[in-house]
């Protein structure tokens, strides 16, 4: 960026970029995030539901604000939950895909109001605390109406493996997004990070050259190419780095921290 630019408003991945792998939030990261707020809106960007993404909110003490939850298909006000925009889709064509090319995949949905539905018990942890609710349904009964995203995981894949799955499936009028593990989340189509952003966005009367976003993950590569300023983590994939402004150091090292705390 120019010298003497400055965010009017920072949006944050969580998983990866605030918390590391073991779930982890450093101290350094919440005094960055916690003072960037006092003078910036201070946006979590996430694939996370509302109801994971709610305690990390809680955690930083952030103010009254907004959320993007769901890789862009929900927008809500913090901390009250209100959905400010939602997109959603009818996964039925995806979910038999699945079962002809990855028959031993499990899924889930979020719940429209909390939790989620799964067509067999994740690893632990994958979904969120041992709090959140969890209801094992049948492929039939796991989307009898629209939803905000379908997820699909395989913990004897690996992340190539679902690279490779996403290209089998002929995925057509969705959005989707392969993560760390072997983790597939579909969206609706058109929808990313950047959607529920400009939604946000709009609330301050902001706009995209005003923002400042990091992340580390390859659902975050259209919030960073979206940003002012897209910074993406050390610890990312190439091709996600190769999309990113900047590059800063990993969450291990704080990354986040040492990039708010130029400007905060």
């Amino acid at each position: 960026m120019t010298n003497g630019w400055r965010p009017k408003a920072v949006a944050l991945d969580i998983d990866g970029t605030l918390i590391d792998h073991d779930e982890r939030l450093s101290l350094a990261v919440i005094d960055a995030v916690r003072r960037a707020a006092a003078q910036v809106p201070v946006i979590l960007c996430t694939g996370r539901s509302w109801e994971t993404t709610k305690p990390v909110a809680e955690m930083l003490d952030l103010p009254e604000g907004f959320v993007v939850c769901s890789n862009g298909a929900r927008t809500l006000r913090s901390p009250a939950g209100e959905v400010v925009d939602e997109r959603t889709f009818d996964p039925s064509t995806v979910i038999a895909s699945v079962r002809e090319h990855a028959p031993n995949a499990r899924m889930a949905v979020e719940e429209h109001e909390s939790g989620y539905r799964v067509t067999a018990p994740f690893p632990p942890g994958d979904l969120g605390s041992d709090d959140v609710v969890i209801r094992v349904v049948t492929d039939a009964e796991l989307a009898p109406e629209p939803v905000t995203r379908l997820i699909i995981r395989d913990p004897e894949q690996s992340e190539a493996d679902f690279v490779q799955l996403a290209e089998r499936l002929g995925l057509h009028g969705v959005s989707y997004f392969v993560g760390w593990t072997a983790w597939l989340d579909i969206a609706p189509e058109g929808v990313d990070k950047s959607t529920g952003l400009k939604v946000a966005l709009a609330q301050y009367g902001l706009e995209a050259a005003d923002l400042l976003a990091l992340g580390d993950g390859r659902n975050d590569v259209e919030m960073l190419v979206y940003a002012g300023l897209g910074v993406a983590m050390g610890s990312a994939p190439d091709e996600v780095k190769a999309k990113a402004d900047e590059v800063t150091k990993s969450v291990t090292d704080d990354g986040v921290a040492a990039v708010l705390n130029r400007y905060f």
